[in-house]
């Protein structure tokens, strides 16, 4: 199967997109009780390393990716009834 790497590349961003926002929150949860007390730097660290990570488990597949190229519409075919 010859591989589109231009849908490869948008599946695997928007995905490392989300577990970007996954990171940076789940690191954001539990570092602070106050907006002040945040430490940003920390936060876009986490959601960085969620990216990298998340690109790099993309090239092993992707869901996304598999499911869209079995999305074909079937051939029109007669439902025979029996009759």
């Amino acid at each position: 199967m010859k591989r589109d790497w231009g849908k490869w590349f948008y599946h695997a961003f928007v995905r490392a997109v989300r577990t970007f926002a996954e990171a940076a929150l789940a690191y954001l949860g539990s570092s602070a009780t106050v907006l002040g007390d945040v430490n940003w730097l920390g936060v876009l660290s986490a959601g960085a390393l969620g990216f990298v990570t998340a690109m790099l488990l993309a090239l092993t597949g992707l869901p996304e990716e598999e499911t869209a190229a079995q999305r074909t519409d079937p051939p029109d075919q007669e439902i025979s009834r029996g009759e």
